[in-house]
């Protein structure tokens, strides 16, 4: 198995050479997705307009932590592909955005009042997913709240190409039981978790969802 490091560096070429091209297909996508919009309507109901949402893994067009600072909550945008930060940057100037990795996250214990990752931790080898939830349990205060979406399935491994781009990223899929055991064993407890069929213009995976709160 190859290092984290190593992964996450081809996670990040990928994203920088397919962003445009992610942004063109996505930023619009939430028009389309009643079940995810009713979904983030409801993790967003637990905040107020003083809370502060850490939009991990934000991709190039920042909507889906758009779709919450649209509700009056601040949201920062976080992503290791720097041009999927210029990108975010550039599409909502409102916002807030910064390169980073979301394993390693550069802010302080207790920043945020919760996190969403959507879609974020697909990149990561199982082996060390448990480490990006615990680096979100840091950065959460007391009883902050964890949304994740993950895409459903047994199988990992590197592919050799995003959204028709030839590259080299790693690509995992998730159980109901992988993602309850990740927030179980990281200091949360699992309030939600749930399967929806894919939407007729998705990848045919299902889609598992599941936020749960910083004990």
């Amino acid at each position: 198995m190859a290092s984290l490091e190593s992964i996450n560096l081809k996670t990040r070429q990928a994203y920088n050479l397919a962003a445009e091209r992610y942004h063109e297909l996505f930023h619009n996508e939430m028009n389309e997705k009643e079940y995810d919009r009713r979904l983030l309507d409801s993790f967003a109901s637990r905040f107020h307009k003083d809370s502060l949402i850490c939009d991990a893994g934000c991709g190039p067009s920042g909507h889906i932590g758009r779709y919450v600072f649209d509700k009056g909550i601040q949201v920062v945008g976080v992503d290791i592909s720097d041009k999927c930060v210029e990108l975010a940057r550039h599409y909502n100037p409102k916002m807030r955005f910064e390169r980073g990795d979301i394993g390693s996250l550069a802010f302080d214990d207790g920043s945020f009042d919760g996190i969403i990752s959507y879609y974020s931790i697909i990149y990561t080898p199982k082996r060390y997913v448990s480490r990006i939830f615990r680096e979100f349990h840091r950065v959460l205060m007391p009883d902050g709240h964890l949304l994740v979406a993950v895409k459903a399935g047994t199988t990992e491994g590197y592919i050799k190409d995003l959204l028709g781009i030839e590259t080299e990223i790693y690509s995992t899929l998730f159980t109901e039981k992988d993602i309850t055991r990740y927030f179980e064993k990281s200091g949360f407890l699992l309030e939600f978790i749930e399967r929806r069929n894919p939407y007729d213009f998705e990848i045919r995976n299902e889609r598992i969802f599941a936020i749960g709160k910083k004990k």
